[in-house]
């Protein structure tokens, strides 16, 4: 009987071509979780900027309500008829740029910017019209004429653009 020579093909391990198609697989995954990724990351950007400036919409509109005066140091919330008596008008919301927004007391002797909000570099927003929108004091409405105002927040990487609606009574969607 003929000697038998060791078999030293019998090693464990993985060949060149089933590692490259692990590989291969493992890339194909981590691309579509990234662009994945990538999209749920913008939306939740725009959403955010929406929730950021519908809560600023109903702070000027809830100081707006309570007749609140700002901290004025200029004392432009003085009524020119009696010195002693600060005059408050409403509070507006004000677009003053393509990326830039402004809360603002309406007083009697002049504006008094309560917030000034600059929006991150890959949104627009637009002016609503009229553009400012008033909140009047204790309950007293808005300027907005029969029709409602909007305000669009467009996002340059995808195009996609939000609306925030605001009607002559004040109600913020």
């Amino acid at each position: 009987m003929p000697k038998k020579l060791p078999n030293y093909q019998r090693s464990s391990g993985y060949t060149l071509i089933e590692i490259l198609i692990a590989l291969t697989i493992i890339g194909l995954i981590f691309g579509i979780g990234y662009v994945s990724f990538r999209d749920f990351a913008r939306r939740q950007a725009l959403s955010g900027t929406v929730r950021s400036l519908k809560g600023d919409l109903r702070l000027a509109q809830a100081e707006a309500l309570t007749g609140k005066k700002p901290n004025d140091p200029l004392k432009k919330c003085v009524d020119p008829l009696d010195v002693t008596k600060p005059r408050l008008n409403g509070y507006n919301f004000f677009v003053s740029g393509i990326r830039t927004y402004t809360i603002e007391a309406a007083c009697s002797g002049g504006n008094v910017e309560v917030k000034r909000v600059t929006i991150s570099s890959d949104m627009a927003i637009s002016a609503p019209n009229p553009n400012p929108v008033m909140f009047k004091i204790l309950g007293q409405g808005t300027n907005i004429g029969v029709t409602a105002a909007t305000v669009n927040i467009t996002q340059a990487g995808t195009g996609s653009v939000a609306t925030i609606t605001i009607t002559s009574s004040g109600e913020i969607r």
